[in-house]
């Protein structure tokens, strides 16, 4: 029987006995001490710790309790057979150690996700929700409409047909938590029999959201002008997931013609619908924004979906999307049960804060914004490719629109190896590759996407620096 060694901590908080329990639990966990050995005797482990006997009962009492040892009547206290709890708890921690080492490497990370987190208007937010708390307004403590508040429904149906072209009622949307549970909606009112065709490449989340769902889909190939129609064709697909206005991840916008075809496609038969994610369209830096493809359809085949998440803040979780009326009675008749998970305090809020304009003096702030770090994004890459040598280079692709854009790098280098290079000089971009959904069609030139809404302007200038030493081995300003 050995004797523990064990320090007071005069300055933690915690009880002495608390702490006494943890040490012990802890040398038990790592083998430090075995199973069935024998605990000293609580009188004199209170003698060699200097502390009462009440103390060292306690924690014996916490061990009993949750099993780490047992004691016999007469005998003393024994460690109790624990299957390789401390093999699970060092993995554990090996675990957190080797992310938060990878976390460390990373100084910039030119992820897709989030916004600028410099110019968010709180004083306006917190102006109207502290009016929207109003004691004498018992909406606060209702349950709400399943659709979402009327007002808020109101107020997106005005925006989304001045901004979008979109044509439809307030009692066409609906309101809830992210697309993807909009997602979960559509697979409940469309046809069970209903295939889905998503672009690749395209958002990764899709194929998960099927899957996880049992639904059927095909992955359909894109070009630089959208889904191609005769991959659609080809297909099994009824209903269509298409991102026109600027296709993720490839940032290219739709021809006019591509749009008239998927109409055209959707229209011949009564089972096809095509369901649009609008996800970043307010964010167009040249030329007139292009019309939603809602606003071309004619015979209510297009399902429209928009959110909130790029041009105010992703922790709001609000979107919304727009049925056409056959869909909406379905909806009636099968999910009525269904509540709108968005708080309708929160529905109130953004309700006011685009009544009373903030939301375009917001958006018109960031258009700015985001145009000035994209051409920032721009410039460093044709500082780079000036000092290119000919066999070497560096495009930028994509559409003058949205909040991210893909550069194609040639320089001897694997897509995999432009990632790694990137990660090991502090910088996180994202392999194209990511975004293909299935092994085919997978792009002939290495490529990464960059995304830079919540990148600060001299952050962008920092992190091409780096890229430009990771990739081209260009050091003060020179190869």
């Amino acid at each position: 029987m050995k004797m523990l060694t064990f320090m007071i901590q005069e300055k933690n908080n915690k009880p002495i006995y608390l702490q006494l329990y943890e040490h012990i639990k802890s040398e038990i966990q790592s083998g430090r001490i075995e199973a069935g050995s024998k605990m000293p005797s609580k009188r004199k482990l209170s003698q060699h710790l200097a502390v009462s006997q009440n103390t060292v009962q306690a924690a014996y009492e916490q061990l009993i309790e949750e099993g780490y040892i047992y004691s016999l009547e007469r005998k003393g206290y024994y460690v109790a057979e624990i299957d390789h709890i401390f093999h699970l708890e060092e993995k554990k921690q090996e675990l957190l150690h080797k992310g938060a080492a990878e976390t460390e490497k990373i100084i910039y990370d030119f992820s897709y996700q989030g916004v600028d987190q410099e110019n968010f208007p709180f004083s306006a937010w917190r102006k109207i929700t502290k009016d929207v708390i109003n004691e004498y307004d018992k909406e606060l403590l209702k349950q709400g409409d399943p659709q979402g508040h009327l007002y808020l429904r109101q107020t997106i149906a005005e925006y989304i047909r001045q901004s979008r072209g979109v044509d439809c009622k307030a009692e066409q949307i609906v309101i809830s938590s992210g697309t993807e549970y909009l997602f979960q909606i559509l697979i409940q009112i469309l046809s069970q029999e209903a295939v889905y065709g998503i672009e690749n490449p395209g958002h990764e989340r899709l194929n998960l959201l099927f899957k996880s769902n049992r639904a059927n889909y095909e992955v359909l190939a894109i070009d630089e002008l959208g889904m191609n129609i005769s991959e659609v064709r080809k297909s099994r697909v009824s209903v269509l997931c298409v991102t026109p206005s600027h296709q993720f991840p490839s940032g290219n916008i739709m021809s006019i013609n591509r749009r008239a075809q998927l109409l055209n496609w959707a229209n011949e038969r009564q089972d096809r619908y095509i369901i649009e994610d609008d996800y970043d369209s307010e964010f167009k830096y040249s030329g007139k924004p292009i019309p939603a493809l809602q606003g071309l359809d004619k015979g209510g085949r297009v399902i429209y979906m928009g959110s909130f998440s790029k041009s105010l803040s992703p922790a709001l979780r609000i979107s919304y999307m727009v049925l056409q009326d056959e869909l909406l009675r379905i909806y009636h008749k099968k999910l009525s049960f269904m509540i709108c998970p968005v708080s309708v305090m929160l529905q109130k809020v953004l309700h006011r804060f685009i009544e009373e304009g903030f939301f375009e003096r917001h958006l018109n702030k960031m258009r700015n914004l985001y145009k000035k770090k994209r051409e920032i994004l721009s410039e460093e890459v044709s500082e780079i490719r000036k000092k290119l040598p000919k066999d070497q280079s560096l495009t930028i692709k994509g559409a003058d629109a949205g909040l991210h854009l893909l550069l194609e790098i040639i320089n001897g280098m694997s897509e995999k190896e432009l990632v790694e290079s990137a990660a090991w000089h502090g910088v996180k971009v994202y392999p194209l590759s990511k975004y293909y959904l299935a092994e085919k069609n997978l792009p002939d030139k290495p490529s990464v996407l960059i995304g830079y809404a919540a990148m600060s302007k001299e952050d962008i200038v920092k992190a091409f620096k780096l890229l430009g030493y990771a990739w081209f081995n260009i050091k003060n300003g020179e190869i």
